[in-house]
């Protein structure tokens, strides 16, 4: 499999029997299926999150992605409690595209979400 975003090929790594597939080159991560979710309950498991944050956002603005699985357009998503992350999702087989540094912040809902989540209810 070969990354969506710069094509790198994908290696193959795993925290307590949950195995993901992250990029060689850029060092995004590839999830099956609701293993982001399984693997955000599991205390350190941002330590599959070894990319730069800054290098992740660049390619934020990398658009029309096919799935490393199925070759489908992915859609752009935001993480509902935590709108300043983007990945990508596919519609076909539900994988998801975390670019790096975004599984680690998806991960930590900081104080400056909190605010966020209280001002945006003043909003309302």
């Amino acid at each position: 499999m070969n990354c969506p975003k710069c094509k790198a090929a994908m290696e193959t790594v795993s925290y307590r029997s949950v195995e993901v597939d992250r990029c060689t080159g850029c060092a995004g991560i590839w999830f099956d299926m609701l293993e982001e979710e399984t693997l955000k309950m599991l205390s350190g498991a941002e330590v599959i999150d070894t990319g730069e944050a800054r290098g992740g956002a660049r390619l934020n603005q990398t658009g029309n992605i096919k799935c490393p699985k199925c070759a489908v357009a992915m859609l752009r998503m935001v993480v509902d409690d935590q709108p300043h992350i983007w990945y990508e999702s596919c519609p076909v087989c539900y994988g998801t595209w975390f670019d790096a540094g975004e599984f680690t912040d998806y991960k930590q809902e900081t104080f400056m979400d909190k605010i966020r989540d209280v001002l945006a209810g003043e909003r309302k």
